[in-house]
């Protein structure tokens, strides 16, 4: 891997380097969506499975894509978003949020949390689940945002595959989740449709990590398995924006992956849990 993280079969010749740059620019000053600073060997690989689509051989050739071909920009933008997500991802992060941070969330009159990178929602149901089984959901805001709208459409609906119900469950039960799944949602033959109830303290809303400012003071941000796909640069803004957005002895969780260590802001929190990267803000 280089500084870049690209394996060698990514390698790119500085020519392949000129022409991702400017490609991003155009994205960029077209969608004023700024993919310049992700991490660049996911951005090759997006890249590259849209040209074997496209059966485009160069970068170039889907540069002028984007300038002259109708709907082209909203193809890469939706190539390039994050939207790899389940009802409980890692349940260990649910069970560890629910026996740590609930307990002091529940000496709290309102509760604001931040789902950032929500992708299609099934974080932010369970998230509400969850929260629904504390007796918190009543006192509680939930702000789910993403760059893409069109992945935003779908969580606003709260129906997914019926066939992902079994691992949703084992997810749930592993989370510490203490009702019967399937009294959340009901059923047709191809979709699970979670009850209008969850959606009811849930704001969905775009918002774009890169370059949107903060929006309100929360005591709860979840961000997990999204600042991986940037650069280091980028993710100390991306660390900057959260840390202003929140209160004091407000609480960050980040992916298993993720961590503040090399982040400005670092001192700023306290490690709240040893078990998963649940962070407290000092001041």
């Amino acid at each position: 891997m280089n500084d870049q993280g690209l394996s060698q079969e990514d390698y790119l010749t500085p020519m392949e380097e000129m022409e991702i740059d400017l490609f991003l620019e155009a994205v960029y000053r077209l969608s004023g969506f700024d993919f310049r600073k992700y991490m660049r060997s996911s951005i090759v690989r997006r890249l590259q499975n849209r040209m074997r689509m496209e059966r485009a051989t160069t970068i170039s050739s889907m540069q002028e894509k984007l300038f002259h071909e109708s709907g082209f920009v909203e193809k890469i933008l939706n190539d390039f978003s994050i939207n790899v997500t389940e009802m409980f991802r890692d349940p260990d992060f649910f069970k560890v949020f629910r026996h740590t941070v609930v307990p002091e969330l529940k000496k709290l009159a309102s509760i604001r949390i931040w789902h950032a990178g929500c992708a299609t929602g099934e974080e932010v149901y369970s998230m509400a689940i969850l929260l629904k089984e504390e007796g918190l959901m009543e006192k509680t805001t939930i702000y789910a945002t993403d760059m893409n709208e069109e992945v935003l459409e779908k969580a606003k609906k709260g129906m997914f595959s019926l066939q992902k119900m079994q691992t949703y469950t084992k997810n749930y039960l592993q989370a510490g989740g203490s009702e019967a799944f399937s009294e959340y949602y009901t059923a047709d033959n191809h979709f699970a449709y979670f009850e209008p109830s969850l959606l009811k303290n849930i704001i969905f809303a775009q918002h774009n990590l890169v370059t949107d400012s903060s929006f309100n003071e929360f005591h709860v941000i979840i961000c997990r398995n999204v600042l991986i796909y940037f650069t280091s640069e980028l993710q100390n803004e991306v660390q900057s924006l959260f840390y202003e957005s929140l209160c004091t002895d407000g609480f960050l969780g980040l992916g298993n992956k993720e961590s503040l260590r090399f982040s400005q802001c670092a001192t700023g929190y306290e490690e709240f849990s040893t078990l998963q990267k649940i962070y407290r803000k000092k001041h």
